[in-house]
């Protein structure tokens, strides 16, 4: 009789909990707590994305993922507002993250006014010096950035689900977003 209880009480507290999870905030939280926590989707998406691009080194793209895990587990962000009609909702999330963009755009000045430190053997800019020089920068930042996002969501079967974010959204949440 015990055990049966248990296997009910546990079989509740389940259910309970998915239902409790089942709303448009807390999707968009466990959303971005898989970057705090880098979970291997996102690390798997890191990768696919350095792996495609053909301009970097390997010890380039390894840089860029130890920058970009620090960038995720720094991240953090508050809730502003959820906004629910029907089966679509809107959640409003303030974030902070690291300031890549200052360090991309001071590393692309610094480029301008010493061109000759990135020179080749060719006397042409060396786009592989510039770029461990940028990701260098980016490893040293330390101011960071706020960012307003808004996450859209669709019920589907009882169900919310996130929609795809769209690129800005993305750079934000990196930390890449031209905002000047």
């Amino acid at each position: 009789m015990k055990k049966i209880l248990l296997f009910i009480s546990i079989l509740l507290l389940l259910v309970g909990c998915e239902s409790v999870m089942n709303n448009p905030t807390k999707r968009v939280e466990t959303f971005l707590n898989k970057y705090q926590i880098m979970d291997s989707e996102v690390l798997k998406q890191l990768d696919d994305t350095l792996n495609g691009d053909a301009t970097l080194t390997d010890k380039q793209k390894e840089k860029y993922r130890d920058v970009m895990k620090k960038q995720y587990q720094n991240l953090t962000y508050t809730i502003k507002d959820e906004e629910v009609d029907g089966n679509d909702a809107v959640v409003t999330v303030e974030i902070e993250v690291y300031d890549f963009n200052k360090a991309m755009s001071e590393a692309d000045s610094y480029l301008l006014a010493h061109q000759d430190e990135f020179m080749d053997e060719e006397n042409n800019i060396s786009n592989e010096k510039f770029m461990d020089y940028k990701i260098e920068q980016m490893g040293k930042i330390n101011e960071k950035v706020k960012y307003t996002l808004e996450f859209n969501l669709t019920k589907n079967d009882s169900r919310w689900q996130l929609n795809d974010i769209d690129e800005i959204t993305r750079q934000k949440i990196h930390g890449i977003y031209n905002y000047q």
